[in-house]
């Protein structure tokens, strides 16, 4: 007993340590230091939250910039051994797992490629992310459904290219990552009639 005992203290002490006093004191500090980040990233709209710069959205209306397309699934409400498939379900995230031989994925790509003609087309026009939750898509994704969305809000299409512009983020530190649009602020900029 005399060896178990130091253990036990051992493992609760570290228990508690670092299963809630690291973990509380790490994130009381990022509300301190970066109180944005640490909340969620969340966009208000009119004193309501609409969303999270890092979490996308499953936009569909011509008159709305798409998100790329996302691969999560819910449960089938008719069959709960069973999946369909639920953009953006974010409580789900992750990807198909379809592979390059899979029919499935082929038909999907060769019909997203078809909606979105003529070829070639951005490739995170027709393909999900990892996460199946990319709240980015690729300046020129966005270019490409410029006239679209000008068209259904009845814009100039000069002023849609404006606003992709001055929506769309460079490579972070200069060299990271690829420029970047985020479609729910940008989508948001519309509603509001930014014009830049």
């Amino acid at each position: 007993m005399a060896i178990l005992r130091p253990a036990i203290v051992l493992i609760v002490l570290f228990t508690v340590l670092t299963g809630f006093a690291l973990p509380l004191a790490f994130s009381g500090a990022a509300v301190e230091v970066v109180p944005y980040r640490a909340n969620g990233s969340l966009i208000e709209r009119d004193g309501q939250v609409v969303g999270s710069a890092l979490i996308g959205q499953n936009f569909s209306a011509d008159r709305y910039f798409h998100s790329r397309p996302s691969a999560t699934t819910d449960t089938d409400p008719n069959d709960p051994t069973k999946t369909v498939p639920a953009p953006y379900q974010a409580s789900n995230s992750g990807g198909s797992n379809l592979g390059p031989t899979s029919k499935a994925l082929l038909d999907r790509v060769t019909a997203d490629v078809g909606a979105n003609g003529p070829a070639p087309v951005p490739a995170d026009m027709v393909t999900t992310s990892a996460s199946g939750l990319d709240p980015d898509i690729s300046p020129a994704n966005a270019e490409r459904q410029a006239a679209r969305v000008a068209a259904a809000r009845k814009l100039p299409e000069q002023q849609v290219r404006a606003l992709i512009a001055a929506h769309t983020e460079g490579r972070p530190f200069g060299v990271l990552g690829e420029a970047r649009v985020n479609v729910l602020r940008l989508n948001l900029a519309l509603d509001a009639g930014q014009t830049h």
